[in-house]
């Protein structure tokens, strides 16, 4: 299997942990040795396993939700770093998202988790010409 193939496998898996709420999934899942870090949307920013961990412990402990689907996944490679922008779909929310993986003991692990909400796809704000983009453009 090809690394570029190897993060996504772990990218879906983390989505599939989030679904079906599965705790134990979602522990192994993040690295244990490396740094790790999370912003969930509305949350303060997490730092070390410890607080990350019992964050998804809450957020899988709350009642069963909509169905979590990545879509857009878009990998980059940096040796043993990759990261996976995406589209994670909760019903009718979209929220973009970033997850950093680290090739911890020859396995693709989490190190970083970050969603929030989006507006409106870009290229539906900067192709409507009778209406600039919230907070204009910014390059």
């Amino acid at each position: 299997m090809t690394d570029r193939n190897a993060v996504l496998a772990t990218n879906r898996a983390f989505y599939r942990a989030f679904t079906e709420r599965d705790f134990p999934a979602m522990d192994r899942l993040w690295a244990s040795r490396l740094p790790v870090s999370c912003i969930h949307p509305g949350w303060t920013i997490l730092f070390g396993r410890e607080a990350v961990v019992s964050s998804w412990r809450d957020v899988l402990r709350a009642p069963r939700g909509p169905a979590v689907e990545a879509r857009n996944e878009r990998v980059s490679l940096y040796g043993d770093t990759a990261v996976v922008l995406c589209e994670e779909v909760l019903g009718n929310a979209v929220l973009a998202a970033t997850n950093l993986f680290v090739r911890e003991d020859g396995e693709w692990r989490l190190a970083h988790h970050q969603a929030g909400p989006v507006a409106e796809p870009a290229s539906q704000i900067l192709s409507s010409p009778d209406r600039p983009p919230p907070g204009g453009l910014l390059h």
